[in-house]
């Protein structure tokens, strides 16, 4: 999940990256092994890390290792940015806020809750038509939050 030197680097887990702003700058811990995980388990793990962070308890095990990154600027008032891929990773996901817009749905104007998410990846791990893939199945789950659980 990862590119190192002149190949694919496949990890076996999934292990994501959180964006954590310092006033030194910014660091990165990793979540190990996410997709076993329930949601409420991520959250909690994702605050106890960005504290950690905070408190620069981290480990150089807490900041690697990671395939792909989660980068939240929406609580600066940003719609949308173009992330950069960490390295070593294969992918980084970048969180725009959430705010209310009018959509055309069914024929009628309603006021909606949307966000932007832009996902960058390296090519030379993702195809372009997965990585699309991976969007939309997001899009959808977090349409419908129950599908989360």
């Amino acid at each position: 999940c990862g590119w190192a030197g002149d190949a694919i680097v496949l990890r076996g887990d999934v292990n994501i990256g959180v964006a954590v702003a310092l006033d030194e700058g910014l660091i990165v811990p990793v979540i190990r092994n996410a997709n076993q995980k329930p949601l409420a388990a991520l959250s909690v793990e994702i605050k106890a890390l960005a504290e950690k962070a905070r408190h620069k308890r981290l480990t150089p095990d807490d900041y690697s290792g990671g395939c792909l990154t989660l980068s939240n600027l929406g609580m600066y008032d940003i719609d949308s940015f173009i992330p950069i891929i960490n390295p070593g990773e294969s992918a980084i996901l970048g969180i725009g806020r959430i705010a209310e817009r009018v959509v055309a749905r069914q024929g009628g104007i309603h006021i909606r809750s949307l966000m932007t998410v832009t996902l960058s990846g390296d090519h030379r791990v993702v195809d372009g038509a997965i990585a699309a893939k991976f969007l939309k199945d997001m899009k959808l789950l977090l349409e419908d939050p129950q599908k989360l659980t």
